[in-house]
């Protein structure tokens, strides 16, 4: 569309009282409220943009303020000037000489950073007439290796490297597309385990999955170990040994524990153990890895490409739990699905929270597509929450993604829901 121009963009604090449920709770984060701050790109000749970044309740509106500040960069400015160069457009956000000292590329700037660049990609695929994960299989490996800051990572993958494993790997793209659309992309649930859970819900819920096919299943530890161990056993039991179970910690325990608890849960066969420690000690990851001999995950909360690059070259970890808004935006996600490649280790991402499912579906199909070239020990994690306020929400059949198939990045919510769930002034929050 000729002559496109952003000319306003707004940002809402958008707050769900899930800890009313105890949806969302583990070990660390006993009361989460699943929130985002939200951002719409309106522009002159009328489609908009819809980006978010996911947040935990408390502290959202410092994400929102950060996130206004970075508007300035592109409201008033023609789109064709971002499009034409994405990977300057990442850089310019990033580089701001005075507001990076708030991170540099880490925290609520760079998670405010990640909505905003969310949002462009979504305008983006909607001008083309493509959901997002259809937008970035169809580029050629320049336009890819184009829209990535390459800063702090060619020591491990340069720009000439992730150009030839971009080309070698568009071979057989046809085949895996036809793959997706016939069966979906491989999932796992996180819903049956949440720690606030009841040893009753927690059965039921693995029996109902149960019926619907699903085969991964999470379950959040890192509370008293008879009681991990007893839950663990549960989930075990109910859903057999053939079936995979994976744990989940959230940074609760220190090094000597995390390997400590690791090892006693390990009678229960887990397929991986995320988030052992401080998600900030690579060494310690690759230490509980070494000494337990249990598949290691993390991701959630790695701050930028920089730090998956050292918990690569640490062999620190088995499983990539990219996370589409703690990176900022779809271009460090591809740095860090390209450098996975490189080091053979799977893409799991992570998902739950707010349109984290939306949006992550698109990247794991195009990991699958243009990068992995294959699915094996690949699942990507769904959370059965708040999918009804998108209109376009992720659609599961048999454990799988479908893909989507409407322009975009899914992250549109109804104006309805934006209205309801606004902070403070929405009649969920002010009628309370």
């Amino acid at each position: 569309m000729s002559n496109l121009k952003i000319i306003n963009a707004r940002v809402i604090d958008l707050r769900f009282p899930t800890s009313r449920e105890s949806i969302g709770s583990d070990a660390v984060n006993v009361d989460p409220d699943y929130s985002a701050a939200y951002c719409i790109l309106e522009t002159n000749h009328g489609p908009k943009g819809y980006g978010l970044t996911f947040t935990l309740g408390r502290g959202t509106e410092l994400c929102v303020e950060a996130l206004r500040y970075l508007t300035r960069f592109v409201v008033n400015r023609d789109f064709s000037s971002i499009t034409d160069d994405l990977g300057a457009f990442y850089r310019q956000l990033t580089s701001d000489s005075q507001f990076r000292w708030l991170g540099p590329e880490k925290g609520v700037i760079h998670l405010a950073t990640g909505a905003l660049i969310n949002a462009i990609w979504d305008l983006y695929a909607r001008i083309e007439g493509k959901p997002l994960w259809k937008l970035l299989a169809e580029m050629a490996p320049e336009e890819i290796v184009r829209t990535i800051d390459f800063r702090y990572i060619t020591d491990v993958l340069t720009p000439d490297e992730a150009l030839q494993l971009l080309r070698e790997r568009r071979s057989g793209m046809e085949e895996r597309l036809t793959q997706l659309e016939q069966a979906g992309y491989p999932a796992y649930t996180t819903s049956v385990g949440w720690f606030g859970f009841s040893d009753e819900k927690i059965v039921r819920l693995c029996d109902e999955a149960l019926a619907e096919g699903w085969t991964h299943f999470k379950l959040k530890v890192g509370g008293r170990l008879e009681d991990d161990l007893r839950r663990a056993r549960l989930v075990r039991d109910r859903i057999g040994s053939v079936n995979k179970l994976m744990m989940d910690a959230n940074q609760m325990w220190d090094v000597r524990e995390a390997i400590e608890r690791t090892r006693a849960l390990a009678d229960v066969n887990p397929w991986w153990m995320e988030e052992p420690t401080s998600p900030d000690d690579i060494l310690g990851h690759a230490r509980i890895r070494r000494e337990t001999g249990i598949r290691i995950a993390t991701g959630e909360h790695c701050h930028n490409r920089v730090m998956f690059k050292q918990l690569m070259q640490a062999d620190a970890i088995d499983v990539c739990q990219i996370d589409s808004c703690r990176l900022a935006g779809v271009n460090e996600n591809l740095a860090v699905i390209l450098m996975a490649a490189k080091f053979n280790i799977p893409i799991c991402p992570h998902a739950g929270g707010v349109g984290l499912c939306e949006y992550v579906q698109h990247l794991s199909a195009f990991d699958y597509l243009r990068v992995s070239a294959t699915l094996e020990n690949r699942v990507t994690e769904y959370v059965d929450h708040l999918h009804e306020h998108f209109v376009d929400p992720v659609r599961i059949r048999n454990a799988h993604y479908t893909l989507p198939q409407k322009p975009g990045y899914s992250a549109e919510i109804y104006p309805g829901t934006l209205l309801n769930y606004s902070y403070p002034d929405g009649p969920v929050w002010s009628e309370k």
